[in-house]
């Protein structure tokens, strides 16, 4: 009976040893690219790539893209060239390996920006991986559509005397942390940038938030009477569809 078990043993080992020598590594390149704007990397705390089998959903790799933004005049100025790569060794990805004996029809997600988290989004794609075909270069580059916004004034749940004036001030940026300025770029006139101020049995109110000499703030003052407030700061661009938006909530008596 022991030697029984004991040549039972060794067959397991010698089909667990024989499945880990014809399994492959495969390198899969994944991107998570601004709608409108450059590569989400390490300075806005990258995005959190997340590998799955589809089939099982095992987490296959996971990590963080990390790199610069990239080149704007590849990525966004220059004309679009078939198989012309728009990143660099440099410019942010996340490089999975992945351990495959067999063709795995995977799942792939990019949530970020991770330092942002109330602009955070999740894009993702499926695909087909053959073991030992490697998917590097640009790779797999996922779209992600927004603007970031800081609501900077007044702060949550700030306590504000009635008549007073309050200013709005925020702080708004391309996913990939570009900035939106006057003129620039990412040109603030070609974007509606507002905010809503609510409060309970009150007519909510709408006013424009106006570029100042910093870069990527905007700000506007008023007046309110007595009551509890939610502040809204929103941006959004007719052309592309991006939206993003960040809130408070403050008292005035």
């Amino acid at each position: 009976m022991k030697r029984k078990s004991q040549l039972i043993l060794a067959i397991f080992l010698l089909l667990f040893s024989a499945g880990n020598l014809f399994a492959q590594e495969t390198k899969i390149m994944v991107r998570a690219l601004a709608n409108d704007a450059k590569f989400i990397g390490t300075s806005m705390g990258g995005a959190r790539i997340i590998i799955r089998d589809v089939e099982t959903g095992r987490i296959l790799d996971e990590g963080l893209t990390k790199g610069i933004t990239g080149d704007t005049e590849v990525i966004l100025l220059s004309p679009m060239q078939r198989y012309k790569e728009i990143t660099s060794e440099k410019t942010a990805g996340y490089e999975a390996s992945l351990k495959l004996d067999k063709p795995t029809f995977v799942s792939i997600e990019a949530h970020g920006p991770m330092s942002k988290k109330q602009a955070k989004v999740m894009s993702s794609t499926q695909l087909w991986v053959i073991p030992g075909k490697d998917i590097t270069g640009d790779g797999i580059v996922l779209d992600i559509p927004g603007f970031v916004v800081d609501v900077l004034s007044p702060q949550t749940h700030e306590t504000i005397s009635a008549g007073t004036e309050i200013e709005i001030k925020a702080n708004i940026v391309m996913m990939c942390g570009c900035p939106v300025t006057k003129a620039g770029t990412w040109d603030a006139s070609g974007y509606e940038i507002k905010a809503l101020i609510s409060s309970e049995g009150k007519e909510q109110k709408e006013i424009s938030l106006n570029p100042t000499d910093k870069a990527s703030t905007f700000s506007e003052t008023l007046q309110l009477e007595e009551g509890d407030y939610e502040i809204e700061a929103y941006a959004y661009d007719p052309k592309t569809g991006n939206t993003g938006l960040d809130k408070v909530n403050i008292i005035v008596k």
